[in-house]
């Protein structure tokens, strides 16, 4: 358990200006067209709604293209990450887009201790939840982050999206990795990375941990907060299950037999009273 910070953080630090250099990011579209959004945050302008003027920050931020989008739509926005490679990606684009940004170098469970004041907003975007291994301690760290009326906002991968065997070429949707959270890691060791490159990786192994819907909710609930909206979609915003998916606009995809049967991804808010 000592390790999976060391571990993760050179995978994710040799990842950073790969990802800030592949197409699938947009990185160029943000500099180039000042109301450019990322493809994420534009999925979730229905449920986000109208945060003009609200202090936010931006847990597990990575190169920082949701946070810049989030700031576009009138936040005062903070980025938290351990990736100082990822954050130096963030904070190069922020200054080629003339956005007021701080980026903070922390892992998140540090969030309380290197953050100043009370935040409006917390926003937690995909493929961030599953590096953590204690989902109540990740709670706990929100809830002492908002404000009083302040909001969580967390779009994530689903849990059972996270439990499928990817490995399969039957063409077949099985569970195979673990629903709920366990005490010890699954380690796996790929060579790529989520976008396209031809880049060779020299950090290949990642730490992950599942975390139910239930224990997720309870833990937000334990916290202290009160929860407000609790949606599960039928897309996800990458290629999940490559040949068993099919993008349907906007960067979304789904299964292309019955997407009605599996739940991609949720969005979960919450307020502190």
């Amino acid at each position: 358990m000592t390790d999976y910070l060391a571990v993760n953080r050179a995978n994710w630090d040799e990842r950073g200006p790969v990802h800030a250099a592949s197409p699938d990011y947009q990185v160029d579209a943000f500099r180039r067209d000042p109301d450019h959004l990322s493809q994420v945050v534009r999925f979730d302008l229905p449920l986000l709604g109208d945060i003009t003027g609200q202090r936010g920050v931006h847990l597990q931020c990575h190169i920082g293209t949701d946070t810049l989008s989030l700031s576009r739509l009138g936040a005062t926005m903070t980025g938290l990450d351990f990736s100082g490679a990822s954050l130096a990606e963030a904070r190069r684009l922020a200054a080629d887009t003339g956005a007021a940004i701080d980026f903070v170098e922390s892992d998140v469970y540090a969030a309380r201790d290197v953050l100043d004041g009370e935040f409006d907003l917390v926003f937690t975007g995909i493929g961030a939840l599953g590096w953590l291994p204690d989902v109540n301690r990740w709670a706990r760290t929100v809830a002492s982050l908002l404000a009083p009326g302040g909001r969580l906002f967390i779009r994530e991968g689903h849990p059972v999206l996270w439990s499928l065997d990817y490995d399969r070429t039957d063409g077949l949707v099985a569970l195979s990795e673990p629903y709920f959270e366990q005490a010890e890691p699954q380690v796996y060791d790929e060579a790529g990375t989520y976008v396209s490159t031809d880049h060779e990786f020299q950090h290949t192994v990642t730490h992950e941990w599942n975390h139910g819907l239930g224990e997720i909710v309870t833990a937000v609930l334990d916290a202290g907060l009160t929860l407000t909206g609790l949606v599960e979609h039928q897309s996800v915003p990458w290629n999940a299950l490559p040949g068993r998916m099919h993008e349907i606009g906007g960067g979304e995809y789904q299964l292309i037999e019955k997407p009605e049967r599996l739940p991609h991804t949720y969005t979960l808010q919450a307020r502190r009273v």
